[in-house]
């Protein structure tokens, strides 16, 4: 199973990826104690983004809009939103590809946030956040089947 650490630095790197392809300048905070991954200047205004995975369940991709402290020893909160302390999620969902960034005014999310790729079942069409509007860009890798790390040669 894959270190989660791991599967949100992918996600990191692919809304940086979708924020250049976009033109979108962007800024790393320093330091791993940051509420916020990523700083953007979007539309002449600078902007904290926090980054998160997206995962396709059910006809939309859905993260977690909080963070979650219950590994900690003694926790004096187990779960804490992010509304006062970003202004975007920059979302990565692997399933479709997609890099969303969803300003936290739209979504004034506490646990989960959802954005609909395909309709709902009973073909209900209002207050439903289409993830459509909130695309950035596409992001994909794929690695080369039967590549192994470090088995590409040298450096001299």
């Amino acid at each position: 199973m894959e270190h989660p650490k791991a599967i949100g630095d992918r996600s990191t790197l692919a809304i940086m990826i979708a924020l250049q392809a976009a033109e979108i300048p962007f800024f790393l905070p320093f330091g791993e104690n940051s509420r916020c991954d990523l700083v953007i200047d979007y539309r002449g205004q600078l902007g904290r983004v926090q980054c998160k995975t997206g995962r396709l369940r059910d006809g939309a991709v859905r993260f977690r809009a909080c963070s979650s402290y219950a590994h900690h020893p003694n926790p004096k909160v187990l779960r804490r939103d992010y509304l006062a302390d970003v202004d975007y999620f920059g979302v990565y969902c692997r399933e479709t590809g997609g890099v969303y960034l969803v300003p936290i005014g739209v979504a004034q999310l506490r646990r989960e946030g959802a954005l609909r790729t395909a309709p709902t079942r009973n073909e209900q069409r209002r207050n439903i956040r289409w993830a459509e509007p909130f695309e950035i860009g596409f992001v994909t890798a794929t690695p080369r089947p039967g590549a192994k790390p470090g088995a590409g040669g040298s450096c001299a």
